[in-house]
């Protein structure tokens, strides 16, 4: 048994990449050109946005927005505590500094309440200028943009939503992507949509923030690569792997996202009153990057974990320490008894198979290992 299984997606898809993959070397155009273009363009239009700028990888499109926006030392720079420890990394790497926030324990994302008080306590501090929300889609599920964006414009602050996770996803229809001032995204081959490399791409209406992006991940290019008007870095998404993207992406909006949201409601049907099971609000929609469970302790989870791999299923603990515990973090103070909610969920959360090709008695020997755990 596959945590996320994608072999079977390649068989099933198998004609059509290796099709795709022989046409970039045919071409032997292995740096842009023509497949990256129309990966972007496909992008741009399924997200509902009017420019999407792809790149080598998730953080280095997290990275490139910081750096179009100036983020720089002295600068505050508002994470949730609970994600993984890119969100922080780049802010760190820009100059800036992290402010990490507790998250909401039902969804798992930044508390929109204590992302507040946060940014009061940084201003009441007078050490830091507040700048950038960086809100995470985690799991697969879009933060609470409406409550978010209400508080980035009440103090003039800028939001760059962290879609890594949450591709795919929506609120009311509005897709994850396309929330904030600008959105990012990671093609890592075990997210919602993901490339047999790395990869990632970067979202925004804002034509003169695009057209800087677009400068800046080629060495700061101005009229061409050879005409170089800024300090720039080498950040590109290779054509085989926008090749593949396409024939994925085709796949994903035919029929991955409403699989994978089949097996969410197979397994919560099973597991509701075993364990705490993912909850998604009204008007919310999850690409379900990951399927996870909450235990009531450490020893229960751990345990519980120890039990399924003796079966043959495995798991994983997303996340195991909180972004205020990890240790490039040490030079930053931080009260540990504020984040209540992180400490707790690091202690007690699980992920189980999930992807659109979990068999339904799959599904069903898992639940029925979890359940014997339990009696």
């Amino acid at each position: 048994m596959e945590f996320r299984d994608l072999k079977a997606q390649y068989q099933t898809y198998k004609a059509e990449i290796d099709s795709a993959i022989q046409t970039v070397l045919n071409d032997a155009n292995f740096i842009g050109g023509k497949e990256v273009t129309e990966l972007e363009e496909q992008l741009a239009d399924y997200i509902g946005v009017k420019h999407c700028i792809t790149c080598a990888n998730g953080t280095d499109a997290m990275s490139l927005v910081l750096m179009a926006w100036g983020i720089k030392e002295g600068d505050a720079v508002f994470v949730p505590d609970f994600t993984f420890f890119s969100t922080g990394e780049v802010v760190a790497f820009s100059g800036a500094t992290p402010v990490f926030v507790d998250v909401d324990r039902d969804t798992f994302n930044i508390d929109p309440i204590k992302l507040e008080n946060t940014i009061l306590k940084t201003l009441e501090e007078g050490k830091l200028t507040p700048r950038v929300i960086i809100p995470v889609d985690l799991f697969g599920l879009p933060a609470n943009y409406p409550e978010i964006e209400k508080i980035a414009i009440k103090y003039n602050l800028l939001v760059l939503e962290d879609a890594a996770q949450g591709f795919g996803g929506h609120i009311n229809g509005k897709k994850a992507g396309s929330f904030g001032n600008a959105a990012t995204t990671s093609f890592f081959p075990a997210k919602p949509l993901g490339c047999y490399g790395d990869g990632g791409a970067i979202f925004t209406n804002d034509e003169d923030l695009a057209d800087l992006i677009n400068s800046l991940k080629i060495h700061g290019k101005g009229e061409n690569k050879y005409d170089n008007v800024r300090i720039g870095v080498n950040s590109r998404l290779d054509s085989i792997q926008a090749a593949i993207l396409k024939v994925k992406l085709k796949a994903f909006t035919d029929h991955e996202l409403d699989d994978v949201n089949h097996v969410y409601k197979l397994y919560t049907e099973r597991l509701n009153g075993i364990v705490e099971t993912p909850i998604i609000p009204g008007g919310y929609y999850s690409s379900f990057a990951q399927y996870t469970i909450k235990l009531k302790s450490k020893k229960e989870r751990d345990g519980l974990q120890s039990f399924l791999k003796e079966h043959g299923i495995p798991s994983m603990v997303y996340y195991i320490k909180p972004l205020h515990k990890q240790g490039a973090f040490t030079n930053l103070i931080y009260d540990n008894t504020v984040f209540t909610v992180s400490n707790e969920i690091c202690d007690s959360v699980l992920s189980l198979p999930m992807h659109p090709y979990t068999k339904p008695n799959e599904i069903e020997y898992i639940c029925e290992i979890i359940t014997k755990y339990f009696s």
